[in-house]
């Protein structure tokens, strides 16, 4: 009995210390207590006997997603650049001259990368630029206005073919194309209007366009093509109109604008597999765009 006794105070007397040393550890540590780990079930034991489970390397491996941006150092592609930092996205801006990103972009953000790609010197070159560690590609080229009447389709058409080729062989599943309303004037009616006649001036660059897009509607990529109107360099003013492909044939829209409905259309569902015509218009609700890009209905 005595001995029950004896046995009983000293359980409590361990007890009742235990309980306050726990207290002071919780009061003076600058850490919250952790939970105990759990042992994953399929954890792989080393022979020298420590064990790393399947989830780990997992992590280890797995590299962070980055969003490339071709013609980055552009007017329209700038602003993608910075949208998408802002959002907290990795990118890698495709630049043909490094100088000039430099000048453009902040060398001290960790969150991008700046590499060179020309669209126009093939697909293999543009599969090292964009790299294995690219999710999507959003393309904001365009040809440099100039005598060199080829220019347009090298670049608004062949450079972006060769940007969808490049993204077929790495297996990048995610394409947004930032083209122009009146691709399609001629089908439309609009084949003598100004703007379309003005466009079309400098090598028929609606047309090289229009054949690009054509072409990233066969590829099985999963696309968005933002057709903007008659671009500005001043703030957002108004609100975003958007109608389905070979609608709108006049107005115009900030840069600023066009940027965030391509960063946009990178999360959302409703933008998969579609041609979007977007201005802006001071009389337009203010719509989400779930709601704006959900209301295009392809043909």
């Amino acid at each position: 009995m005595a001995t029950a006794l004896i046995i009983k105070t000293c359980l409590l007397s361990t007890l009742h210390l235990h309980h306050h040393h726990h207290r002071y550890r919780l009061l003076f540590s600058t850490t919250s207590p952790k939970p105990p780990k759990s042992q994953s079930l399929k954890s792989i034991k080393m022979e020298s006997g420590n064990e790393i489970t399947e989830e780990a390397k997992e992590n280890v491996n797995q590299k962070k997603k980055k969003i490339f941006v071709a013609g980055a150092t552009g007017s329209t592609g700038k602003r993608i650049v910075e949208q998408l930092l802002a959002k907290g996205f990795e990118v890698k801006a495709g630049v043909r001259d490094l100088d000039k990103a430099k000048t453009t972009f902040s060398e001290h953000n960790p969150s991008l990368q700046i590499v060179t790609a020309d669209v126009t010197e093939g697909s293999d070159k543009l599969v090292q630029a964009i790299g294995d560690d690219s999710e999507a590609v959003i393309c904001a080229t365009g040809f440099r206005p100039g005598w060199d009447l080829f220019a347009p389709w090298k670049v608004d058409n062949f450079g972006t073919v060769n940007l969808v080729e490049a993204c077929r062989k790495l297996g990048v599943k995610r394409f947004i194309l930032i083209s122009s309303i009146l691709v399609n004037g001629a089908a439309m009616g609009q084949i003598l209007n100004p703007a379309y006649i003005f466009l079309n001036i400098f090598g028929l660059t609606l047309v090289a366009k229009l054949q690009a897009e054509n072409y990233i509607r066969k590829s099985g990529i999963n696309y968005t093509i933002v057709r903007p109107g008659g671009l500005r360099n001043e703030p957002p003013s108004g609100n975003l109109v958007m109608e389905p492909e070979d609608t709108l044939y006049e107005g115009t829209i900030s840069r600023d604008l066009v940027a965030e409905v391509a960063v946009e259309a990178l999360g959302l569902p409703e933008s998969s597999y579609k041609v979007v015509e977007i201005v802006s218009r001071a009389d337009a609700p203010k719509r989400t765009y779930e709601d704006l890009f959900g209301s295009i209905k392809q043909k």
